[in-house]
């Protein structure tokens, strides 16, 4: 189960109306999408000149919008293949534009109080969280279901909008910098737990078809 399913249920019972009006509307799926990464984009502005706060609100309000566009795909009939490659893609630009961003405020902001280390994790957080979704997207290129982890990209989001939202980057910018790292360390599990898992699917797939 993942982490954040206990609040799905509510959560798109409270975006129902908005989708079916959004349906209606003749709203495309795609066009929603593409609002969703305007806002990831100018959350990572906002990061990376100082506004944190604002950062994590755009942040969070983009992660909203990123559930509507595949609720209107399905609800309106309109999930295209060039639908799932596009929100795909630019989900992976979103992610690491939040991240560059972050980066950029510890690199220039004064007071931060372990600078290089908090580029560094920055870094670290782009790669992983771009490897997290590349083994999903390889897994399921083979035929293969990925959906584990323990951070997938709503959690990413959570985790990083609602503190920067609420408190802010903190002292010395160490609230942010604890984020960040511990973002990092989950996502790096997430692609251990995804390598683990396509090995068990993968060897279970190939002893069916007698393949080693």
């Amino acid at each position: 189960m993942k982490p954040l399913a206990i609040l799905e249920r509510p959560f798109y019972a409270t975006i129902r109306p908005l989708v079916g009006w959004l349906v209606r509307s003749g709203v495309r799926p795609n066009t929603i999408t593409t609002f969703g990464t305007l806002l990831v984009l100018i959350s990572a502005a906002c990061f990376g000149v100082g506004q944190i706060q604002l950062g994590g609100l755009f942040l969070l309000l983009s992660g909203v919008v990123d559930t509507i566009d595949g609720q209107v795909a399905r609800s309106g009939a309109m999930v295209t293949r060039f639908g799932a490659f596009y929100d795909s893609t630019l989900d992976r630009i979103g992610d690491g534009a939040t991240f560059v961003g972050i980066g950029a405020y510890f690199l220039l902001a004064p007071d931060i109080r372990y600078r290089e280390a908090a580029v560094i994790t920055c870094m670290v957080a782009i790669l992983a969280s771009l490897v997290v979704s590349y083994a999903r997207a390889r897994a399921e290129g083979l035929g293969l279901d990925c959906k584990v982890g323990i951070a997938q990209r709503a959690e990413r989001i959570l985790l990083l909008g609602v503190p920067s939202l609420f408190i802010g980057a903190g002292p010395g910018a160490i609230i942010l910098e604890a984020m960040v790292a511990l973002l990092t360390v989950l996502a790096l599990i997430t692609i251990v737990q995804r390598i683990v898992h396509v090995r068990g699917a993968a060897n279970a797939a190939d002893a069916v078809t007698g393949n080693e």
